[in-house]
């Protein structure tokens, strides 16, 4: 099974610019990453007019947008509950590392980017399934806590932490 790590924190924290940033960072490690961000919002692939917006309008249950750069599948739920991460998970090809943005309390190994800036409670101090926070400032820390703080501004120091918990050697999984 293709190793999960999740990235999580609220809203404004910096989780999809630090992951970003370690993309390239886990590709020159040998790494082919896949990334799943999950959004409260809803959101349009292509432009409200398009041919696949049309054909979901239509009632399209799928809609595969194909071309020789990429392609991307639209599920239309319909009222239907939402996937869970492990069937998010059986769709994606074959990879190396999966990174998670978002899905908080998901029962994977992950980290929270905090910024005490943001005025917002930190989610490790409600949670303890993380594995450590990822900061741009010091955390004032309870005496009983053990998280280590990694520098935000850092991302490759936040990718190796996440390649040695999760076994993946340098160069490759």
């Amino acid at each position: 099974m293709t190793p999960v790590f999740g990235i999580a924190g609220r809203s404004g924290s910096g989780k999809t610019t630090l992951i970003e940033a370690m993309l390239p960072l886990l590709r020159a490690r040998g790494l082919a990453v896949s990334v799943i961000k999950h959004s409260h919002h809803d959101f349009e692939m292509e432009p409200p007019g398009k041919d696949s917006a049309r054909f979901r309008q239509a009632g399209a249950h799928e809609v595969m947008v194909a071309s020789p750069y990429r392609y991307a599948i639209v599920h239309e739920l319909r009222g239907g509950p939402e996937p869970t991460l492990a069937q998010q998970l059986e769709r994606l090809a074959p990879a190396d590392l999966v990174l998670v943005e978002g899905f908080k309390q998901a029962a994977i190994p992950r980290i929270e980017v905090y910024r005490p800036a943001l005025g917002k409670p930190a989610l490790h101090a409600e949670d303890a399934g993380f594995l450590a926070v990822v900061t741009d400032a010091a955390l004032e820390m309870t005496p009983d806590a053990t998280l280590p703080c990694l520098p935000l501004n850092e991302p490759d120091a936040v990718a190796a932490f996440i390649c040695r918990t999760l076994g993946l050697a340098p160069g490759k999984a």
